[in-house]
């Protein structure tokens, strides 16, 4: 991770969960780090338990990831104020209950756009900074095993029916971007990171029925994994479970 130091890297979903643990992994590493979410409170109330040292690196913004307009705005005071960007981890995502035949229309749509689109509008505005500077950026893209195979435990109450579409076109899109950022050949690698079941607030309806799961920290190794690699070598895909 030496070739990061001080470098930029823009976490969203950064109130909770996974999205906390790779900000303070990163900033273990020496990177300066944005971190992005609606609830701005949330990551203000533990930017105070870090080292002072890593407090001075941690630059925490409210950003809604679905809205376009909310996205150009904070990534310009990113670009305007620390140069630019190097990493993205694209980690914000929500779950709603219901099923895909009877779920309320605007919930979906809801799901589809922080999900899908959000990764979209942040995509194109890291990718952006990353070409016109010409640097070695990485995308990341918190995925989900749900985006490689649809398993409904429980058809009556089930949280992944509409999910699990949003993380297959996760799927898609890592290679698209991938084969996308070679041909305008930028120097920028992408790669999606599948977990299983984490144990976050994100899936709390599911904590009594004894599935075995992740931590966050686990999900956040793997990732700063595929970040440590050298510019030559690109991970497309890291698939991970609880034993």
């Amino acid at each position: 991770m030496e070739r990061w130091s001080n470098r930029v890297a823009v976490v969203t979903g950064a109130s909770a969960g996974i999205g906390v643990e790779v900000v303070k992994d990163l900033l273990k590493a020496n990177l300066i780090v944005v971190g992005l979410a609606r609830r701005l409170q949330i990551m203000e109330a533990y930017k105070p338990d870090l080292p002072a040292e890593q407090q001075k690196r941690f630059h925490t913004l409210a950003c809604d990831i679905s809205s376009l307009e909310s996205v150009n705005k904070t990534f310009d005071w990113i670009v305007t104020t620390l140069g630019g960007v190097d990493i993205l981890v694209n980690n914000a995502g929500i779950l709603l209950p219901g099923l895909a035949c009877t779920m309320d229309p605007l919930e979906m749509q809801q799901l589809m756009q922080i999900n899908v689109m959000g990764v979209v509008f942040a995509t194109q505005r890291a990718f952006k900074s990353m070409k016109e500077r010409n640097v070695d950026g990485h995308v990341v893209l918190v995925n989900s095993l749900s985006g490689h195979s649809v398993n409904i435990p429980n058809i009556e109450d089930s949280h992944v029916n509409m999910y699990a579409p949003s993380k297959y076109a996760i799927t898609a899109l890592t290679d698209v971007y991938r084969q996308e950022f070679k041909g305008l050949g930028a120097k920028v690698k992408v790669t999606s990171v599948s977990p299983g079941a984490t144990d976050t607030s994100m899936i709390d309806y599911a904590k009594g029925f004894g599935i075995a799961m992740l931590k966050a920290e686990d999900v956040s190794r793997c990732i700063l994994f595929a970040l440590s690699t050298p510019p030559h070598v690109q991970i497309r895909e890291i698939k991970v479970e609880a034993a």
